[in-house]
């Protein structure tokens, strides 16, 4: 009779697991449902991810009749588990993040002490990172030739849940964190089930025209499943075989924002230190502002810039943000302000609710022009012009800048224009956007040949 572990993870999911498929194969008397909350992770995840994480433990928890449940060091924590199951293996999906992988050699080694396995099987990837390289086996730093073979390599189909798991757990177990959200924030549905509700709903009233909504945030047509990719309530492999049923540019142009989060996560594999440290290390001499007061300022939503300010609002309000807001408020702390990115991106992880390490600091990266791709340095986005884009009506600024409610079409953009000035309660723009420009090139030319 044989006893296996499966250590959830980013895999809060029974369907398209193989990491769970290979434990219920190996068992012949039980699998122990394990989730450990670890400290050196739930610490600096912030409210919402906290929250999150919680609701989508408890929904997976009531269709597997209860987890077991630990709290502390994983390396203490796993071994525990195994030997009171009398476990042969554990069975997990790869973690390709810095964090994760000397976790889990350490966790490997100490079951081993025991003669217990540590089984990789899968990962949080359509293709895991380190498979996709050039042809002489170095690594893809542009996203389009690494989209290309990504493209070529392909990925397994999707692998059915089990039909039936005993699941067994042989240790008493912590109660699980209440996990509240921050105040006046509102969370969206968590746990697999409504992953899949939210992705055929896509399917159904969105994915068609996501190629020309997916820049407008006024139209909110994103499919946001974001936050169910980065608990893994669903696996991409999921995701691309629905959308291989499909034809279409908007199909394809999504099917690419899948894969800029496997490049992010190839980059990350690749550079773990380019996780905080600048993956183009000449931009660390680079002139910098003193994070402080604006940095305070731009993180309130209070710039004066009403995109930017509508876009930082909506982060607090919903812990998430759209892609192209994400993009124009980075670019405004960073070109604007001067302030490093590092401290944006880190802003960004404490408040959102999918806020994923590879994704989030290396999409600012891009927009600080140190990371991979051809974002230019040069290139500042306007916070006008930016806003009369996509957002030309200024419904999106409205929904979210209670301030400027009453100010018709997109003349939002520019308050400050209005017959009667700034409306009441609203801040003047606290920089001149042309004049920080400039300054912003300055910069850049001092480094750019360093």
């Amino acid at each position: 009779m044989t006893t296996t572990v499966m250590w959830f993870r980013r895999d809060l999911r029974l369907a398209d697991s193989p990491a769970l498929r290979a434990a219920v194969d190996g068992a012949t008397a039980g699998v122990v449902p394990l989730f450990v909350l670890d400290p050196a992770l739930w610490g600096p995840a912030g409210p919402n991810r906290r929250a999150y994480l919680a609701a989508s433990l408890s929904d997976l928890g009531k269709r597997i009749g209860g987890w077991q449940l630990r709290c502390g060091d994983p390396v203490k924590e796993v071994v525990s588990v195994a030997r009171a199951a009398e476990a042969s293996t554990v069975h997990i999906a790869a973690d390709f993040g810095p964090y994760g992988r000397e976790r889990d050699k350490q966790v490997q080694r100490a079951l081993a002490e025991h003669g217990i396995d540590l089984v990789r099987t899968g990962s949080p990837y359509a293709v895991a990172p380190g498979r996709v390289t050039k042809p002489d086996g170095s690594p893809y730093a542009v996203y389009t030739p690494f989209w290309r073979a990504w493209t070529d390599h392909g990925w397994r189909a999707p692998v059915a849940a089990p039909q039936s798991v005993d699941w067994i757990r042989p240790l008493t177990s912590v109660d699980l964190p209440a996990g509240e959200p921050a105040a006046g924030t509102a969370l969206p549905p968590a746990g697999e089930q409504a992953a899949r509700r939210r992705w055929r709903d896509f399917l159904d009233d969105g994915v068609n025209s996501y190629g020309e909504d997916r820049d407008r945030p006024d139209r909110d047509r994103t499919s946001r499943m974001s936050v169910h990719l980065k608990w893994g309530e669903i696996h991409p492999r999921t995701m691309l075989a629905d959308l291989a049923r499909r034809r279409g540019d908007s199909v394809r142009t999504y099917r690419q924002e899948l894969a800029w989060r496997e490049f992010y996560a190839d980059v990350l594999w690749q550079r773990p230190d380019s996780a905080r440290g600048y993956l183009r290390p000449q931009f660390a001499a680079m002139r910098y502002a003193r994070a402080g007061s604006q940095l305070e300022t731009w993180a309130a939503g209070r710039t004066g810039f009403p995109i930017v300010d509508a876009g930082m609002r909506q982060l607090r309000s919903e812990g998430w943000m759209h892609n192209r807001l994400r993009m124009i408020v980075a670019s405004f702390l960073v070109k604007d302000l001067h302030v490093e990115w590092q401290h944006g991106a880190q802003h960004f992880l404490h408040w959102l609710v999918d806020g994923d390490l590879s994704s989030n600091n290396h999409g600012w990266q891009w927009v600080a022009g140190s990371g991979t791709d051809a974002s230019p340095y040069f290139r500042v986005f306007n916070p006008v012009s930016q806003g009369k884009k996509f957002d030309p009506g200024g419904d999106y600024v409205r929904r979210h800048v209670e301030e400027l409610a009453g100010v018709a079409g997109g003349a939002v953009h520019e308050p400050w224009t209005l017959p009667g000035g700034v409306p009441n309660g609203y801040p003047e723009p606290m920089v001149d956007h042309k004049a920080e420009r400039v300054e912003a090139l300055a910069r850049y030319d001092e480094v750019k040949g360093s």
